[in-house]
């Protein structure tokens, strides 16, 4: 039911969904770009769910009080405890290891403005969980959402990130002028 008004809903809108590579993989970490509007959040759930896919998503475990707590865990929210000594990606590596099934997405913009250069959380995550990444895009250009493919980290960060960058050359964000694409 869920899934079927979820599509209907991406029809109104009229969205398409684009490649879909990976969504099959029972662990990944999720690379969605560009982030350029809080649009990008309801609209990933909508098609996310539309494929009968579910990923969770990082949050502040500081929203997680009466009564948002219910609503961030319906919709996949994982809540981080920064005064925890371990970091972001030791606590998301736990996460991985104690599921059988774990999608994360992580918007490495880490903001809705313009970034010349991407946060490398999302990157080490996965390579300490030892999982590959989905290069999830909203191309609002196109009204086109998908996945442009599966990378397997190597270990040599910026030059994964850089071809992980590559894969959203074109693409254009609901603000196309806080995307900054690369050479």
């Amino acid at each position: 039911m869920r899934k079927a008004l979820s599509k209907a809903i991406l029809n109104v809108m009229g969205w398409k969904l684009g490649p879909l590579e990976g969504v099959e993989l029972p662990k990944c970490v999720i690379c969605v770009a560009p982030h350029t509007s809080n649009w990008d959040f309801p609209l990933g759930k909508i098609v996310y769910t539309a494929i009968g896919c579910t990923a969770s998503f990082l949050i502040k475990k500081e929203w997680f009080f009466f009564p948002f707590n219910l609503i961030f865990n319906a919709l996949g929210g994982i809540p981080i405890d920064r005064s925890k000594r371990t970091s972001v990606t030791e606590q998301m590596v736990e996460q991985f290891n104690n599921r059988q099934v774990f999608q994360l997405a992580i918007t490495p913009e880490a903001t809705r403005k313009r970034a010349e250069e991407w946060k490398k959380g999302f990157y080490y995550i996965a390579l300490a969980a030892n999982v590959p990444i989905l290069m999830a895009y909203f191309d609002y250009g196109k009204k086109e959402v998908g996945i442009k493919g599966v990378f397997h980290p190597t270990g040599d960060a910026d030059a994964d990130i850089r071809q992980i960058r590559s894969y959203y050359k074109g693409v254009k964000g609901k603000k196309p002028d806080n995307f900054v694409d690369i050479e």
